[in-house]
């Protein structure tokens, strides 16, 4: 039974999930498959003819846009009036609001430079720094790069090769998230032809891209990334039986949510050289049409990094959806990079400051960090429940505190001083 308190809130809560249930950003910039078998027939040489009037036409939006940005902002004036200006839980949702809101107007921007420009506030820029003096989404981009080079073959095994169908990695994964979430008899996992990337993650399923080959790498990061985090959290969310919103997530908790499946992937020992190459290159890819790249100079990037035309065309149209193929980026795939880094920092920085037991708090569902510390004290007020679904890495985080606890000392070695002391011993 809930108090009159809890009842305001989850009535405020459940307007916002109603609100932008019919905004669909990704089925909103899609390109279609004609642009790829022209682009095909041309043979990689013309630019895809894409513009403001193809978006509108392609993919109209399921509802009046300046209706929804009024809507929002009706919400916005009714939390400040229920909750107060102060309201730590009001002042979550009513920032959700505004970012609902500048979403809508990225979709009224599709095709025109102010698209990018939206997409750059809500997702970041290549070029964005973490702090002052600090290096950029670049600079990361550059060092993985140049490092993967000097291990290139070194680290290949019989994991990397690709010999799973679709429907077999199918079963594999439905045996164990089976197990993972085995009190959900609902979670499936299913074969879809009609995503962008290899897989993807859905409120109570997973899809798999048809008609490909993985690898049991692969399968494995699908199973920590997609399974794990981006299905434990919407779960997480979606019994929440006060703060609903949690199981919806704007673009700020889309950062913090790449993030996390990064750092899941890390953590587990899941992820690979093949894979810290694909999420770099999209920062490089992104970065080169914010520095004026076209479809075509990012495409033949792709083809130089050994990817086939298909997958090249795959890669370079993530980063021109929503937009023309020679205006800017839609930034959304620097969120893994981008959370990564600022979540392994704040999990470094809660340890420092023994604020331990607030990290599993990011698996209670779309979080947001700047959030987190409003989330503790909600779990407190008994307003939100802890999270059911946390990873093992997550759940006991003595072997992780004590991970935290070397980073922080190793942090401030000084790492071309011990390169120069090694000399000797580097051959």
């Amino acid at each position: 039974m809930l108090t009159d308190y809890q009842q305001v809130i989850r009535e405020l809560s459940e307007r916002i999930v109603e609100a932008q249930k019919p905004i669909r950003v990704l089925d909103a910039i899609k390109w279609g498959g004609k642009i790829k078998e022209q682009f095909f027939k041309d043979q990689f040489k013309k630019l895809p003819v894409i513009d403001t009037a193809y978006y509108l036409e392609r993919n109209p939006l399921q509802f009046d846009p300046l209706k929804k940005i009024e809507e929002f902002h009706e919400i916005d004036r009714a939390i400040r009036r229920k909750l107060g200006q102060y309201s730590g839980v009001g002042s979550i949702m009513q920032r959700m609001c505004r970012e609902y809101s500048r979403v809508v107007e990225l979709l009224l921007a599709r095709g025109t430079p102010k698209f990018t420009e939206i997409s750059q506030e809500l997702y970041g820029s290549s070029e964005d720094a973490f702090h002052i003096g600090a290096p950029t989404l670049k600079d990361l981009a550059t060092l993985v790069t140049n490092t993967l080079a000097n291990i290139k073959d070194q680290v290949t095994t019989k994991a990397d090769d690709k010999v799973f169908t679709s429907e077999e990695a199918v079963k594999i994964l439905s045996e164990r998230l089976g197990a993972y979430f085995a009190d959900r008899t609902h979670v499936r996992v299913e074969l879809s032809d009609g995503i962008l990337a290899d897989a993807s993650a859905g409120a109570e399923r997973i899809k798999i891209h048809e008609g490909l080959m993985f690898s049991e790498r692969e399968i494995r990061v699908f199973e920590i990334h997609e399974g794990w985090v981006h299905l434990g959290t919407t779960l997480n969310g979606m019994s929440q039986p006060v703060c609903t919103f949690l199981s919806k997530g704007p673009p700020s908790s889309t950062i913090t949510q790449e993030g996390l499946g990064i750092i899941a992937e890390v953590f587990t020992f899941s992820s690979y050289p093949g894979r810290l190459k694909r999420l770099t290159n999209r920062i490089t890819a992104v970065n080169m049409a914010e520095d004026g790249a076209d479809f075509l100079d990012v495409f033949n990037f792709y083809r130089e990094q050994g990817l086939d035309e298909d997958e090249s065309y795959h890669y370079a149209t993530r980063v021109f959806r929503g937009s023309t193929p020679d205006g800017g980026p839609f930034t959304k795939d620097l969120s893994y990079s981008k959370g990564f880094i600022l979540i392994y920092n704040y999990i470094r920085l809660a340890v420092q400051r023994g604020l331990v037991s607030q990290i599993p708090l990011l698996f209670l569902g779309k979080t947001t960090l700047e959030d987190v510390h409003i989330l503790s004290d909600l779990v407190d007020e008994e307003i939100v429940t802890p999270p059911q679904y946390v990873p093992p890495q997550f759940q006991d985080i003595a072997a992780l505190s004590a991970w935290m606890c070397y980073s922080l000392f190793l942090n401030k070695l000084d790492l071309q001083r011990l390169a120069t002391d090694f000399k000797a011993i580097l051959h």
